[in-house]
């Protein structure tokens, strides 16, 4: 069978469905591969480079559509696009059906079989394919890139001769795909990064990345976000209410906001409003990545950059994706590859559409001339955070009553263990010879002094086990230099050999504590 790329037609697009690379991976799946001419061209793809991968070039849509069985695109098809396709084939693209009605039943009629990407279920299987995830990852670190090339500083504090330069604040607003590459992308830069999420459980998630998490003093239900499709809920007005309190608060420190917001087939909550705005301060820059559905700040204009009477700049770009397109086309392209590779389960280039398959059937909106939107819930539920209640922090009355309690618990066992101890040496001393009860007690004696000793060894520059087995080793130490000046030629060599195997054990732990400081250390 034959898989071909159309060229994107639409204004501004400049991704591209297929690459080279995941060409190579397709032939091996047992398919002819084709492109259309230049259709690469604009993501950096050029058609010798099609060419050495054993690419075969087609001049006209037209051609292509004709000659392959397959056929693979970015963007909902135009309806030029559907009218060439037959009952034999079958498309793989963006489609967004939910808000295509009519691009649906116009893909009906022609009795393909259409396959949306943007429709692949977010189950933990599905990531592979997973496009909205692949672009919202892009658009996330691109947003940062636009805010930086518009705001008028460094986005990293400096100290030089001509004075100090202050860091850049930046405030995320939703901590999923897009949110957690923009906040990556932001602290790597050297901002002092916040970011905010309706679901509290992600705090630990964005804490670990270098940012801040904005907490809401509120109580709210909270519903697993598995039942959504792995996004967040929609919250209730009062959450609503004292979340736009909480951006109203922080609105005037803030030089960056990036807000994310956004779900398919729904409109776009508003989250930065226009008195946010007006507080913010000239040169300030909102990169709002809802802008397609209404955006998360109503001042925003789709495909626009605008500046506010206070001097804020509003950034309402929906290409972020295009803007990095050789990058996006290679995510998106390993997208479609993999989808591809569920189709193939034979690796013989022949095209297997089990609707009993969670993926498959979840992505498939026509199959053999019927619509099959929407699909069934998956098997596989969602992939959902787990959510766990956030322990609050101790008064110093429980604190103080935890620790009168464990000195309570740990005095009670300590008085069991010499009671047991005290008995069984009296059970023992009350049979066992007067010469063997002397040693006795002295090895009791060393064995519980012994202990004390090592088990108190501060471990700071060693791992636990390197310090206590140190410890050992330095006793072991003392008891061979005793026994070294023995008259016994045997007991000196067993203590020469002690004392030998002990100190390779001692001065080889400290080697190796010293070569685990130097990986924290700079060159």
């Amino acid at each position: 069978m034959k898989i071909g790329a159309l060229k994107e037609t639409s204004l501004g697009e400049r991704r591209v469905a297929l690459t080279p690379d995941s060409a190579v991976q397709l032939q091996k799946l047992g398919y002819d591969c084709l492109v259309e001419k230049n259709s690469g061209l604009a993501a950096g793809f050029s058609d010798e480079q099609y060419k050495s991968v054993g690419v075969e070039i087609v001049d006209t849509p037209n051609e292509l559509t004709e000659a392959c069985d397959v056929i693979v695109k970015v963007l909902p098809p135009s309806e030029s696009e559907l009218q060439e396709l037959t009952s034999s084939k079958t498309l793989i693209s963006l489609f967004y059906p939910g808000s295509n009605e009519a691009l649906l039943l116009l893909a009906k009629s022609s009795e393909s079989n259409v396959i949306a990407m943007d429709m692949v279920p977010r189950i933990s299987r599905a990531q592979k394919m997973d496009v909205l995830s692949s672009m919202a990852n892009i658009s996330g670190y691109r947003a940062v890139i636009e805010a930086g090339n518009n705001f008028g500083r460094f986005f990293t504090g400096q100290m030089t001769a001509a004075g100090k330069v202050p860091p850049a604040k930046v405030l995320v607003v939703g901590a999923g795909v897009a949110g957690l590459a923009a906040i990556g992308t932001s602290t790597s830069l050297g901002a002092i990064t916040y970011a905010f999420d309706v679901r509290p459980e992600v705090a630990e998630q964005v804490e670990s990345m270098g940012a801040e998490f904005v907490f809401l003093d509120f109580a709210d239900e909270q519903v697993n976000d598995a039942s959504t499709g792995g996004y967040a809920s929609v919250s209730s007005p009062e959450f609503a209410a004292a979340q736009l309190d909480k951006f109203r608060e922080i609105a005037p420190e803030m030089d960056i906001v990036i807000t994310t917001a956004l779900i398919p087939n729904r409109e776009a909550p508003e989250l930065w409003t226009a008195d946010m705005v007006a507080s913010m301060k000239p040169g300030s820059v909102i990169v709002d990545l809802a802008a397609e559905k209404g955006g998360n700040c109503k001042l925003t204009v789709i495909d626009d950059r605008i500046v506010t009477e206070n001097g804020v700049i509003i950034i309402g770009y929906t290409d972020f994706p295009s803007r990095m397109a050789a990058q996006a086309s290679s995510l998106y392209a390993s997208n479609i590859r993999h989808m591809i590779s569920d189709l193939t389960p034979s690796k013989d280039g022949v095209i297997v559409h089990d609707m009993e398959d969670d993926v498959i059937r979840g992505a498939t909106i026509i199959h053999a001339g019927e619509i099959t939107f929407p699909p069934p819930p998956p098997k596989v539920q969602a992939i959902a955070v787990t959510h766990k209640e956030r322990t609050p922090d101790k008064t110093p009355e429980e604190i103080r009553a935890d620790e009168v309690a464990a000195f309570k618990k740990q005095t009670k066992n300590q008085i069991i263990l010499l009671t047991v101890g005290g008995v069984l040496l009296f059970l023992v001393g009350s049979y066992a010879p007067v010469s063997f009860m002397q040693h006795f007690i002295v090895f009791i004696l060393s064995v519980f002094v012994g202990f004390q000793v090592i088990w108190n060894v501060s471990h700071s520059l060693h791992t636990p086990l390197m310090a206590v087995t140190n410890a050992i080793s330095s006793i072991i130490i003392l008891g061979a230099i005793l026994q070294i000046s023995s008259t016994s030629f045997l007991v000196v060599i067993l203590a020469a050999i002690s004392v030998f195997f002990a100190g390779i054990n001692i001065f080889g732990g400290f080697l190796v504590t010293r070569r685990m400081l130097a990986m924290f250390q700079k060159s």
